[in-house]
């Protein structure tokens, strides 16, 4: 059933009503924004710079069973489509595809699916073993379904981007994919749809994260090499008793590959930790330039100056 809202924001559930709506806007370009709903202002971030890029842009709402390990939170996963979609109705969404499982995986778990490979063993996929592959099989059948021109994600799952670049890249997906800096709460916590799942006490907890990332960058911008500057990170980490560090590692951005003693140049500093129940994850850039040279928390020197005022 295809539900028109007020706005003009068209509702589908089903891969023949989606197949529909978008033939009807044939020669449009079309952005793609793919998410799990319980929607916040990140994810708003995402559908604006969809907005810019593209004549159409298409919302997808869907709790991927196949990304969810055993114990973790599938079932506890926030759920609110009513909510979501007049979110994305005022945001400007054109058409959210919000499919059940079966629709999507219609045989059930699919016998033939995507592997990330190396990269998807490594950091988050070495604490959550076939999360990447269920998120790369997914991304790969939404873009087969809406065959946009960009699909845009948020660069606080970095290694999430990592590989879907790497995906789209090996397998000639035709498709460019556009990352968004990570929006974050004026106290630097970075959004995240978990987020709810934490108390007020725990939340305080959780800041640490963010506080870790500020440690880190300051060491690089004083000139600290990559070694002193992951355990300025670890360090802040293990003052918080409430919170369960997972990994706080410094990797290349391209490639994830540990960072070397030695090098120089924008590296990425990845931490995940546990607060409570609730399992978060943060990043942030730092360019590493040796004693007596000016680094800065990202490229742009951004994402550190707002991690630093929300940490004060």
């Amino acid at each position: 059933m295809i539900e028109q809202e007020s706005a003009g924001t068209v509702v589908v559930a089903t891969v023949p009503d989606l197949t529909t709506v978008l033939s009807q806007t044939a020669g449009r370009s079309r952005a793609v924004v793919m998410t799990m709903g319980a929607l916040h202002e990140g994810h708003l971030a995402l559908v604006q710079r969809a907005r810019e890029l593209a004549d159409q842009v298409v919302v997808t709402v869907f709790v991927n069973p196949l990304q969810f390990g055993p114990g973790e939170d599938l079932d506890r996963y926030p759920r609110r489509l009513d909510a979501d979609v007049t979110m994305l109705s005022a945001a400007g969404a054109d058409v959210v595809f919000a499919p059940e499982a079966a629709e999507v995986y219609p045989g059930g778990t699919p016998r033939v699916q995507v592997s990330a490979g190396a990269l998807g063993r490594v950091l988050e996929g070495a604490v959550r073993p076939g999360h990447f592959d269920g998120m790369l099989t997914v991304v790969l059948k939404l873009l087969h379904m809406i065959r946009p021109t960009w699909a845009v994600f948020g660069e606080k799952d970095a290694q999430q981007l990592v590989l879907v670049r790497r995906m789209v890249q090996d397998l000639d997906v035709p498709v460019e994919i556009v990352g968004v800096p990570t929006v974050r709460d004026s106290d630097g916590l970075a959004l995240s749809s978990r987020n709810a799942h934490l108390s007020s006490e725990e939340r305080t907890h959780a800041l640490v994260l963010s506080r870790a990332l500020v440690a880190a960058g300051a060491e690089a911008a004083a000139g600290a090499g990559g070694a002193e500057v992951l355990a300025a990170a670890r360090a802040l980490l293990a003052q918080e008793r409430e919170v369960v560090p997972d990994y706080a590692a410094l990797v290349d951005p391209a490639t994830l590959a540990p960072w070397e003693a030695d090098q120089r140049g924008p590296a990425l500093l990845l931490v995940a930790a546990r607060v409570g129940r609730t399992r978060l994850i943060d990043n942030a850039g730092v360019v590493l330039r040796g004693p007596g040279t000016e680094a800065v928390g990202r490229p742009d020197s951004t994402a550190l100056a707002v991690l630093s005022e929300g940490a004060k």
